[in-house]
């Protein structure tokens, strides 16, 4: 049976490390179904692991340096770790994704951490002074500014058609890029009621939503067939063959430089979205700013948080007002309502 640490793809450090303990300990005495629960408990999003894998390298790599013990850290190594990340000038949510790879490891060899330490948390605080808490976020782009990208989009090849449809589904429906690119044919459905024809999304699992609950997007038509995402995504998906399962974003294949690219039947990878919406949007954009713009364009509109947050199943008020970008203070000001 594989090890805990060999499961959750984190890296097994030091030849003498602490037999397993608590949960580990415990899959190896119950039954494998009980075994197989105990192991997803313990293990996050794959992308939260693999970034945990290279997070701990450094951990690690930093220990040998230093000639210190990595596992259990003391508080001294962790303090000296959060010291050495910030004098490389790394971001605080960089020195903190860093902490949790650590605890997460911890948790992982049943050890106990000092990563929740109130020293460190001061040390934390002071590094937050010291380098500033705001991070880089991906900015919002106008729903003007959408609709002169998908302008520009040459919709008589199959890149273009896969554009439109990338940009209005993933703008529409408040998108993260890990769910577009998870998104299979067989989880969409056109679903009529009483007042409307609508495309219904499932999401059997997402960043929020690792427990697998049911979560549903829904997409409406637009009021001009030029930028309506069920438009859209019925031309591209017209570009698949037939086919009723399987990845519905997918890389494209060309025969020979400069034809047409034609759809294959392999997954887009997540840093491709990101690309090509820098390449079509603008370079300062990023996958992430497809949903900020959902989010910012709501608000606008006089959208309530709590019909926002059914599209973007986010689960708090802080969330909402976290990624919504109304940083000019001239245009978006209380102070232009006052009726003086």
């Amino acid at each position: 049976m594989k090890s805990l640490t060999q499961t959750t793809m984190l890296p097994a450090v030091a030849a003498d490390r602490p037999t397993l303990a608590l949960a580990a300990d415990l899959a190896s005495r119950v039954a494998p179904n009980v075994e197989r629960y105990l192991l997803r408990g313990l293990e996050g999003s794959d992308n939260t692991r693999l970034a945990y894998s290279g997070d701990l390298r450094s951990y690690e790599a930093y220990c040998e340096l230093h000639l210190l013990a990595p596992w259990p850290a003391a508080l001294e190594t962790l303090a000296s770790y959060v010291a050495h990340l910030a004098d490389a000038g790394r971001k605080l949510a960089t020195i903190n994704r860093h902490l949790a790879a650590i605890e997460k490891n911890h948790q992982l060899l049943g050890l106990p951490s000092a990563i929740n330490a109130p020293a460190l948390d001061v040390l934390r605080k002071g590094v937050a002074r010291e380098i500033g808490k705001k991070q880089k976020q991906a900015p919002a782009f106008s729903v003007p500014h959408l609709k002169r990208t998908i302008d520009r989009l040459d919709l008589s090849r199959p890149d273009g058609l896969r554009a439109r449809a990338l940009l209005l589904l993933g703008f529409a429906g408040a998108f993260r890029r890990s769910e577009l690119v998870d998104i299979n044919l067989e989880h969409l459905e056109m679903v009529h009621d009483a007042t409307d024809e609508v495309l219904v999304i499932t999401l059997p699992k997402s960043k929020a939503n690792q427990a697998g609950d049911v979560e549903q997007k829904i997409i409406f038509y637009g009021e001009n067939p030029a930028y309506c995402p069920i438009g859209a995504y019925n031309a591209w998906i017209a570009q698949l063959g037939g086919r009723t399962e399987g990845p519905l974003f997918v890389s494209l294949k060309r025969s020979r430089p400069g034809e047409p690219g034609k759809p294959t039947d392999k997954r887009l990878a997540d840093r491709r979205v990101n690309l090509l919406v820098k390449e079509h949007l603008g370079a300062k954009y990023s996958a992430h700013s497809l949903r900020v713009s959902f989010i910012t364009t709501s608000k606008l509109a006089g959208q309530s948080n709590d019909f926002i947050k059914n599209q973007t199943k986010q689960k708090t008020d802080a969330m909402i007002s976290r990624y919504t970008r109304l940083d000019d203070i001239i245009k978006y000001n209380a102070g232009r309502s006052l009726g003086l």
